[in-house]
């Protein structure tokens, strides 16, 4: 199963403007920068059949964003096990429970998809995602599952390769 996790894009700081850390939403720049990333996933990846995205409003944006450059657009589900805190075990099983074998996004947050996908891969550190960051691992379900890495980019590498040749 190939599955792609991806980072929240940019959101508003923590502070007393947004005392509820769920609520933060992405900033305009989050939006703009992340539709770019988008668009640079599709122009080198099959698109996600599914998106799975953690309840928190910045991650579910970004997940909207994923789904609004696609076409035709991929459902969009939350998984209550990408919310912040939740062990890489967990979030696999909740995955392999909802079966199918086509593309998969996840949508969260670090430093947890960091750990997800050391924990995957079998590395001795967690992947440093930037918000806006990707990658896609392919999945085999034995016991315990194991991946393979096969790209991990950057948003701006992600935006230069949605640009069109010659484009800035």
């Amino acid at each position: 199963m190939e599955i792609y996790l991806i980072r929240h894009a940019i959101a508003e700081e923590r502070g007393e403007e947004w005392p509820d850390d769920d609520l933060r939403p992405l900033t305009e720049e989050g939006v703009q920068r992340f539709t770019e990333a988008a668009q640079g996933l599709l122009t080198f990846e099959a698109p996600p059949e599914r998106i799975l995205t953690s309840p928190l409003v910045r991650a579910r944006q970004t997940a909207e964003l994923l789904a609004a450059a696609m076409h035709p657009r991929a459902p969009l589900a939350v998984m209550e096990e990408l919310a912040p805190g939740n062990p890489p075990d967990a979030v696999l099983a909740q995955v392999r429970k909802l079966g199918g074998s086509g593309p998969l996004a996840l949508v969260g947050h670090e430093p947890d998809l960091g750990h997800l996908a050391a924990h995957v891969v079998g590395a001795s550190r967690a992947f440093p995602f930037k918000k806006g960051g990707m990658c896609r691992i392919d999945v085999a379900w034995g016991r315990p599952p194991r991946g393979t890495l096969v790209w991990f980019l950057p948003p701006k590498a992600l935006r230069r390769l949605g640009r069109p040749i010659g484009g800035h």
